[in-house]
């Protein structure tokens, strides 16, 4: 399987020929390299234009809502990204749990839905500060999973792309440890194993996010499990972004 690095440009850049021109970086950056899956999470509006642009990138997007269609104003349905080209779709970010109490229940309505429209979802999960300094990882990680995977057929979970994100880390500097994530990626695969069988926790595809870089990224794919990242602040400097690109392709 290959590394998979998925970009999540959040509520950025701030108009259409910005986005453009990133993407067009990206594009003609990376694309000698065969041997690294890429993403690009651009918000919503850009998706449909760069739908026209892509070839060695694949599209994603940063949410989606949990029903197929009908009258709920300002959300978009999975059917809707897929018909732009999308191939992921980002669930559970810390950001949408915090700013619009997104909640397990929720996330787990959300993961069938895009399954079933044969999308994978990036199902993002990892503790608070306050919740970390409580001791509390293992139970807030156990919790997510359990409830996020609820009545999910064994059948659709490779498909599920899981992101550990300490919302600690996110954007604050503050990076997770490699030992650490090495840890916590044991710690979700022995909850898969739980709910489903050591061989579906093995194959399980799990990515880190929070506060990496080019001096950080090769680090948390090195002997710790984790098949990926996903970066945020990093994406929107492509010099960067490429940089990270290369170094995982030479891995």
């Amino acid at each position: 399987m290959k590394p998979l690095i998925v970009a999540n440009w959040k509520m950025n850049p701030q108009s259409l020929a910005e986005a453009k021109r990133f993407f067009d970086l990206l594009k003609y950056g990376t694309k000698s390299i065969r041997n690294v899956e890429v993403v690009i999470c651009p918000p919503f509006v850009y998706l449909s234009n760069l739908k026209k642009e892509s070839s060695n990138l694949k599209l994603g997007a940063q949410n989606c809502f949990w029903e197929k269609e009908g009258a709920f104003t300002g959300e978009v349905s999975a059917t809707m990204l897929k018909n732009l080209g999308c191939k992921y779709v980002i669930l559970g970010h810390s950001e949408r749990r915090r700013y619009f109490k997104e909640n397990n229940l929720m996330m787990n309505k959300k993961i069938k839905l895009v399954l079933q429209t044969e999308l994978r979802p990036i199902f993002c999960i990892g503790e608070t500060e306050q919740e970390k300094n409580r001791g509390e990882i293992s139970k807030v990680i156990k919790a997510q999973i359990e409830k996020g995977l609820k009545k999910i057929p064994k059948m659709t979970i490779e498909d599920i792309v899981i992101a550990y994100e300490p919302v600690w880390a996110i954007g604050t500097g503050k990076d997770c440890k490699p030992v650490q994530v090495q840890v916590i990626q044991l710690l979700i695969r022995k909850i898969i194993t739980g709910l489903y069988d050591r061989n579906t926790a093995q194959k399980t595809q799990i990515l880190y996010g929070g506060s990496v870089n080019q001096s950080n990224a090769l680090n948390y794919l090195k002997d710790t499990g984790i098949a990926g990242l996903l970066i945020g602040g990093v994406s929107l400097r492509p010099k960067e972004f490429i940089g990270i690109i290369k170094d995982v392709s030479r891995l």
